[in-house]
């Protein structure tokens, strides 16, 4: 009797959610609270706090209708066979176009092609809801309705341009990788990631916002001079405009070995009392890179990558997982589709153990910078960026562990307070 793969699925999918939902009624509960954690009182205003708490309270309201009809949507679609009759009516699509449905990778293209416009169709609302409801009554979106749809527009193109060809690969490579197929899925991940991580910012990511460099001044001098003291090869420094989109803040680094980019929002500038704070949320980015927290997140994401395509060799051609969803051929992209499916729980625990990692290379950066002499500024600005944010200031210790990748704000802060530890 062949093992009944989707009602497996299907089965743990509600179980994730209906666990998942105990968590985010627990949090939710958490943000009920009507007071300020011990840690944050003194810190914290109560004006912040209460338009916190309201922010918190409309974001989860919001988070448990979208869990609801997202496992609805997806369990019928497994259940009741949707995915096998959408390859299908892809394929006579394509034939009604001109194209040869036999030909795969028109068939996979077609059939990707619905996938978008089913996904951009039921998407959609959420997206408008979250931009132009929750995120404008809290005053933090600042998009207008053009430039929402400029951008998803602008998405869609940059999917439309790169998709075709490294899907078509894909599908070569498992046509004929043969024994060493696993090798030659992640040796083609892996050079796409490093091509994706080169372009994105030059060409993609100047598609959607505006990158000035940092101009002269106390600012740009004080973040140089850090970068110089700890040899980190900064090339260029930009200011990013996320205040056209949302009053969120945030900065980030990125580039390979001597060509290092560092980018701030510049809601951070405007938000942040002092540069001193500025430099000091720096300071902890660049802990990160002294510490080669980033070298050691990509390595094991490429070990988890190849294990995973691995994985995947043993039941590509499985006619029984096929089958249980409905399918009486086996193209390769369904076949991805079905194993990231089956590897559900295992996903779960590694992106449980992904976060543990995460959270502990925090506490290391916050360490890092305070080793500097940033403690009181990092403090600061954590506290600043927490209130401008709107971020949660109660949360619940399950719900945290098992979703945040940073540390609360009362748990970085007791770890900055903490005296340090003297050497024997």
């Amino acid at each position: 009797m062949a093992f009944p793969y989707m009602e497996a699925v299907v089965g743990f999918m509600i179980l994730m959610y209906i666990f998942e939902t105990f968590l985010d009624v627990r949090q939710h509960k958490a943000l009920k609270l009507p007071t300020l954690p011990k840690t944050l009182e003194g810190v914290i205003s109560q004006e912040k706090f209460e338009k916190s708490r309201a922010y918190s309270l409309d974001k989860s309201h919001f988070h448990f209708i979208h869990e609801f009809v997202t496992i609805v949507t997806d369990s019928t679609i497994l259940y009741f066979g949707v995915l096998p009759w959408f390859w299908k009516k892809s394929g006579e699509y394509a034939t009604a176009v001109g194209l040869n449905a036999e030909n795969e990778i028109l068939h996979t293209l077609a059939f990707l092609a619905g996938m978008m416009v089913w996904s951009q169709i039921t998407d959609l609302p959420f997206s408008l809801y979250s931009t132009f409801v929750i995120e404008a009554r809290h005053g933090f979106n600042k998009q207008t309705p053009w430039l929402f749809f400029r951008d998803m527009i602008k998405g869609i193109f940059l999917a439309v341009i790169i998709g075709p060809p490294i899907v078509a690969a894909i599908i070569v490579i498992v046509q004929k990788g043969g024994p060493y197929l696993a090798i030659y899925l992640w040796a083609f991940t892996f050079g796409l990631s490093i091509v994706m991580m080169t372009l994105y910012p030059v060409l993609i990511a100047p598609l959607f916002n505006k990158f000035t460099p940092l101009p002269d001044g106390q600012l740009r001098e004080k973040i140089e001079n850090l970068a110089s003291s700890l040899n980190f090869p900064l090339r260029k420094l930009f200011v990013v405009d996320g205040s056209t989109r949302s009053s969120h803040s945030n900065a980030y680094m990125y580039g390979f070995f001597k060509n290092k980019r560092i980018v701030l929002y510049d809601t951070l500038i405007q938000q942040c009392k002092n540069d001193e704070e500025i430099v000091a949320v720096i300071a902890h980015e660049l802990g990160h890179w002294k510490l080669n927290h980033t070298v050691y997140t990509f390595v094991a994401m490429q070990i988890l990558t190849l294990l995973q395509f691995g994985g995947y060799t043993l039941v590509r051609n499985s006619t029984d997982l096929f089958r249980s969803f409905g399918f009486d051929t086996q193209p390769v992209l369904i076949g991805l589709i079905l194993f990231q499916h089956t590897v559900i729980p295992l996903q779960q625990l590694v992106s449980f153990g992904l976060n543990l990692v995460s959270r502990s290379f925090e506490f290391q950066a916050d360490a890092f910078a305070k080793k500097l002499g940033y403690a009181s500024e990092l403090r600061s600005g954590l506290v600043k960026l927490q209130e401008e944010n709107l971020s949660a200031m109660n949360t619940d210790p399950w719900f945290s562990a098992y979703h945040y990748s940073h540390p609360p704000l009362v748990e970085r802060l007791a770890a900055l307070d903490e005296p340090d530890k003297k050497k024997d």
